[in-house]
């Protein structure tokens, strides 16, 4: 058990090692969180190699063995392991160190990029997602090595630095490397618990299937006064195409869309319920909108974590400067996403989408569909004995029974564990529902970094006695 100032009751070896190194741990996670490792803008691709030099340094520092730095065609992947116990299970551990955009940076309260500790909460770009979570997996096994000199289980780890990008490097080492990431249960924490102090495990996650349309109408943009009217404006053509694809109700019209979607068990409904869940908490504290949308004839919680749904991100085209500019646009793009559900099928999904594109693209434009990513949806048995143990290690240190939810959220790599090596996923998140992922102002709360490196020195130990 551990304390509300992240100090362990049980009074182990290791759980001493952590105590005793708390501000060290929490001095390195602060280093790793100034380098800007945004790995969608090309000016800070060597910040992003930084951040896997300081990756694989820590793994070599905590023990780990056989430590690579694995060129992609993209940012690189690190590699590590331990394998020096015979007859115990091998736990594979996956983090990302890339991690968004900080924009817009004037509605940061401090700079993103220099990490901040306001009522013991650490402020800065990647504390949450997953820079802090992704460093909890490494400090436990440092405590684990330095606490007996060994590990309790045999360990993997895969740290990539493309998953706020769509993660194509990592997928494609997945599937060519079985052999060599073959492991017993994966382990992951890039999600939140439920609620302070909750400890949640997540067994389900929404896939994603990410799409830009483009369009476009006259060869060169056009004057509006001399050709508004007769023109068509890509821009309106987008509207009026995406308009049609989903109601005011948040259905989406597009044909076949739900075919195959799969409804959660009545049990795990009936578990929804009994969370401590207030919809005009949600609304104000965590949305901060007027009202909520969607289909009413679903709860809340259904909705972001069983139901379907289609996003637009943005639409780019024209003048968006400012003062005035009066043209028809030559061209738009939009950002369209689908986020699936157990038994949609991606492939299924984009042909339906495709097809639509097609077939009510407005006149005097041209449309063209491109797929930037897509993944299926993937839900995790609860019974696994891996996800037993770690419940039973979240639930002893956070002295709370764990509750087992599902994200809204998509994490690729877990579908291509279950596809390419067949093993299952443990989502065990330390991090809280309005931790601002992909935010300003996003954070990670202190204790929480704490007590996530206890909770997993645990789980590795108990799992390891399992065994």
């Amino acid at each position: 058990m551990v304390d509300s100032q992240g100090s362990c009751k049980m009074p182990d070896a290791a759980s001493a090692f952590i105590e005793s190194n708390q501000d060290r741990f929490l001095g390195e996670l602060l280093t790793f969180l100034r380098i800007p490792s945004i790995s969608t803008l090309p000016e800070h691709r060597d910040d992003v190699r930084s951040a896997a030099g300081f990756v694989a340094q820590s793994l070599r520092d905590a023990g780990l063995e056989n430590v690579e730095l694995i060129e992609t065609e993209g940012h690189p992947l690190v590699y590590a392991d331990w394998l020096h116990a015979p007859g115990k299970p091998t736990v594979l551990c996956y983090g990302h160190y890339d991690v968004q955009p900080p924009d817009p940076i004037d509605l940061w309260k401090s700079p993103p990029f220099e990490p901040d500790i306001r009522d013991g909460n650490l402020y800065a770009r990647g504390s949450a997602d997953d820079k802090g979570q992704m460093y909890i997996h490494v400090k436990a096994i440092e405590a684990l090595m330095r606490a007996s000199g060994s590990l309790p289980v045999n360990v993997k780890f895969l740290v990539e630095g493309e998953e706020e990008i769509g993660g194509k490097s990592v997928a494609a080492y997945v599937a060519a490397n079985g052999a060599k990431l073959k492991a017993d249960v994966a382990l992951v924490s890039d999600t939140a618990m439920y609620a302070p102090g909750l400890p949640t495990l997540c067994v389900g996650l929404r896939g994603l299937v990410y799409t830009e349309v483009a369009v476009k109408g006259a060869s060169r943009d056009l004057h509006s006064g001399l050709y508004g009217g007769a023109a068509p404006n890509p821009i309106f053509a987008l509207i009026e195409l995406l308009g049609q694809a989903k109601d005011t109700g948040g259905r989406i019209l597009i044909p076949g869309f739900y075919d195959d979607v799969e409804d959660p068990s009545e049990v795990e409904l009936e578990s929804w319920k009994s969370l401590p869940f207030s919809e005009a908490d949600f609304l104000s504290k965590e949305v901060g909108a007027q009202a909520l949308t969607g289909e009413e004839e679903y709860s809340v919680l259904e909705r972001v974590w069983s139901r379907p749904t289609m996003e637009v991100h943005g639409i780019a085209g024209g003048f968006t400067g400012a003062g005035a500019r009066t043209v028809i646009p030559a061209e738009a793009t939009a950002k369209v996403s689908f986020r699936l559900v157990p038994n949609q099928d991606p492939g299924k999904i984009v042909a339906a989408f495709r097809d639509f594109v097609k077939e009510r693209t407005p006149a005097g434009v041209q449309a063209e569909l491109r797929v930037l990513s897509a993944g299926p949806a993937c839900i995790v048995n609860p019974d696994h004995p891996a996800i037993r143990v770690a419940a039973a290690a979240f639930e002893e240190i956070f002295e709370r029974e764990t509750v087992f939810v599902r994200s809204g959220g998509s994490i690729p790599i877990v579908g291509d564990f279950a596809s390419h090596l067949g093993i299952p996923t443990i989502l065990m998140g330390f991090g809280l529902p309005d931790d601002g992922l992909h935010s300003p102002n996003e954070k990670f709360a202190v204790e929480n970094f704490y007590k996530g490196i206890h909770t997993v020195a645990h789980f590795l130990k108990k799992y390891g006695e399992a065994s």
